[in-house]
């Protein structure tokens, strides 16, 4: 199943100039500083027809991780450690100098399973605590990925992932924690916007990897949307006189941003599906207020997909030798329909000069799963 809707009520004029090049440099001095970093690999896949090209920004292999999400928690980290410390965009040696003054500091998060892979990996990294709850359905294999990934304590709660971060938000305050969630509501608004810069490293990445060629289209998953919204705004701030046109794809039960933009009145609205879906890390309820700003104006539809669709973009990834999870397959997944149907590439406006741009953010991130799909 899939269903797309026009963002009919697209916003007025939006402020990208925090993710240039040159305001998101200290964020890219980080990442590269780290031992780990990598730059991950632009895809050109094979075979399709009617297009120009269609590129896959695998963040599969990001920081041993099976994906993206890091990026965002530890460039939040390293800044609330600087505030903490004192300093002004410190390199990491000059913080590990000072680890012993780490060692108290903890860090709590809600995570349907990549972000608290990232946060409990950075924790570990600075030599911090970490808690990081998750969701009710939550399979084992993703909570213990983030309890290996790093130093945090990790629960499975009975909490839908909205509630789930109301109560994190509640413990962080009660214990004077530090809150590192990768959404944002009327009162906190500082940590979830140093997340979405965190990934702009990504987005140059990929631009330069292209040669800053435009891509015509760029499909992107969302759960909150932290990540949506980032790459939307890198791409309108350097492409302003033609940004890419941008779709949002989302899973059937949990599509947020979908009903945003079926409601239309330029608010943010929560999903009204059942909240069943194999793609767990799009299962959220309800978008983040910082991406809904870029992306009202930027995103020009938001779609749905079924389960059988990620799956069936899945296994065509994976003959294309990309390892893809369910819910990193989702942008692609939308492609490769409209590829296949006459109807969605004449809503979508994709001609034989269309440039491709999605991102596979996570490998096989439930690998039991991935094999059932596989098979």
């Amino acid at each position: 199943m899939i269903r797309l809707m026009s963002n009919t009520n697209r916003g007025g004029a939006v402020d990208t100039s925090a993710y240039s090049f040159a305001a998101t440099e200290p964020v890219r001095l980080l990442h590269t500083s780290l031992d780990v970093y990598a730059e991950t690999p632009l895809i050109e896949l094979k075979g399709y027809n009617g297009v120009r090209s269609v590129l896959v920004k695998d963040e599969s292999r990001r920081f041993g991780l099976k994906a993206f999400k890091a990026l965002g928690g530890v460039w939040a980290i390293y800044k609330v450690i600087s505030r903490e410390l004192g300093l002004n965009n410190p390199t990491l040696d000059e913080i590990f100098a000072r680890r012993n003054e780490l060692s108290d500091m903890t860090f709590i998060t809600t995570t349907d399973g990549n972000h608290g892979k990232g946060v409990s990996w950075a924790a570990g990294l600075f030599g911090c605590k970490a808690f990081v709850f998750m969701p009710k359905g939550t399979v084992e294999v993703r909570a213990q990925a983030v309890r290996d990934a790093g130093s945090a304590t990790v629960e499975i709660t009975n909490l839908n992932y909205d509630d789930c971060v109301k109560y994190t938000a509640r413990l962080a305050e009660e214990n004077h924690w530090h809150l590192i969630q990768d959404t944002s509501w009327a009162g906190y608004e500082e940590i979830p916007a140093q997340i979405m810069l965190g990934y702009s490293t990504l987005a140059y990445e990929a631009l330069r990897q292209m040669n800053y060629r435009r891509p015509t289209h760029i499909f992107l998953q969302a759960g909150v949307g932290s990540m949506a919204g980032a790459i939307a705004a890198v791409f309108a701030e350097n492409f302003k006189d033609n940004p890419p046109r941008i779709t949002i794809v989302e899973p059937v039960e949990v599509a947020c941003f979908y009903e945003t933009m079926r409601v239309g009145d330029g608010k943010i609205h929560s999903a009204t599906g059942n909240g069943q879906t194999m793609m767990a890390g799009l299962n959220c309820a309800t978008p983040c207020e910082l991406a809904w700003k870029i992306l009202r104006r930027f995103a020009a539809d938001a779609a749905i997909i079924s389960d059988d669709i990620a799956a069936e973009a899945m296994r065509e990834l994976a003959a294309q030798g990309i390892i893809s999870g369910e819910s990193g397959s989702a942008g692609f997944a939308l492609a490769y329909a409209a590829l296949k149907s006459d109807a969605l590439r004449n809503a979508l406006q994709i001609n034989d000069d269309a440039i491709i741009f999605v991102i596979n953010t996570e490998g096989d991130t439930d690998p039991d799963n991935y094999e059932k799909i596989l098979r």
